[in-house]
C-alpha cells in the first residue's frame, strides 16, 4: 500500500525534524512538506531528512493541505499531520490500521480518547473541538468527538468528495462531504501533548475566532446544501 504524508508547516523548525524522524519509514511512500513563507529554515530542514518540499504562499491551512494532495505520486492512502509535533508521528498504525483491515475509507485521530498532557489542548479549542463535533453527530449522524489533524484518508475516496475548503473549514469539510456520500468513518484515540513552538490558531484571539467561524459555518453550510439538495441522512 501507498501512502503518501502530507505535512503543511509555517515556521516550524524546533519541531519539523522531530516530526519526521518518528514517521515509521517501513509504512510512508512519500512525504510532503507543504511550507507557507516560513522564515526560520523550515523548508531547508525538511528538504535535509528527505522529505519533498513545496512552497504555498497562499495563506490558508486547508489551502497547504490541498496543494500536498494536488502532488502526490498515486498514493493509496493519504494521511494529514501538522509539523508542531503535538500528534506522534510514530501512532501512525493507529490510523492506518482500520483502512488497511478495510473498515474505514477515513480515520480521525481524536485527541480525547487517547493519551494527553494538561494544557496540550487549551481549554477553548477543546470546547470548540467537542461542539463542533457534537453538532456534527447531530446533524450527520457521524460518531466523532474530535476534529483533529491527523487524519487519513483512502486516495479515491478523496478525489471524489472534491475537497475545496481552503481556510480552517477543511477541518469539517472531509467529514461531512465523506459523510453524506455514505463513507465510512472511523475515529481512533490518539495522544496528544504541547505542540513546540507557538500556535496559529489557539495561540491568537483573531486565529481562534477565524477558525471557529469557518468550522462551524461549513457545517451548517453543507448541512443546508444537503436538505436543499434532499440528500437522505446517513444511517
Amino acid at each position: 500500500m501507498r501512502v503518501s504524508v502530507i505535512i503543511p508547516t509555517h515556521n516550524e523548525a524546533q519541531a519539523i525534524g522531530r516530526v519526521l524522524a518518528d514517521l515509521p519509514s517501513n509504512l510512508v511512500t512519500e512525504v510532503i512538506v507543504v511550507d507557507s513563507n516560513s522564515t526560520d529554515g523550515t523548508p531547508d530542514l525538511a528538504r535535509k531528512m528527505g522529505a519533498q518540499v513545496i512552497q504555498e504562499p497562499r495563506r490558508g491551512y486547508g489551502r497547504a493541505c490541498l496543494t500536498g494532495l494536488a502532488n502526490t505520486q498515486n498514493p493509496d492512502v493519504v494521511v494529514f499531520l501538522d509539523g508542531d509535533y503535538s500528534d506522534r508521528p510514530s501512532e501512525l498504525p493507529i490510523i492506518l490500521a482500520p483502512i488497511i483491515e478495510g473498515h474505514a475509507d477515513i480515520t480521525l485521530g481524536s485527541r480525547f480518547g487517547g493519551k494527553s498532557n494538561p494544557g496540550a489542548l487549551p481549554w477553548h479549542q477543546s470546547f470548540g473541538n467537542r461542539l463542533a463535533a457534537g453538532l456534527i453527530r447531530l446533524l450527520y449522524g457521524v460518531k466523532v468527538s474530535d476534529l483533529g489533524p491527523f487524519r487519513a484518508g483512502r486516495a479515491d475516496v478523496l478525489r471524489a468528495l472534491a475537497l475545496e475548503e481552503a481556510t480552517y473549514g477543511w477541518a469539517v469539510e472531509m467529514i461531512v462531504k465523506g459523510a453524506i456520500a455514505g463513507f465510512r468513518i472511523v475515529e481512533v484515540s490518539v495522544s496528544y501533548y504541547p505542540r513546540i513552538g507557538k500556535s496559529k490558531i489557539s495561540g491568537t484571539v483573531k486565529g481562534t475566532v477565524g477558525a471557529a467561524w469557518f468550522i462551524m459555518s461549513r457545517i451548517v453550510r453543507y448541512y443546508i446544501r444537503r436538505r436543499r439538495a434532499g440528500t437522505p441522512r446517513p444511517a
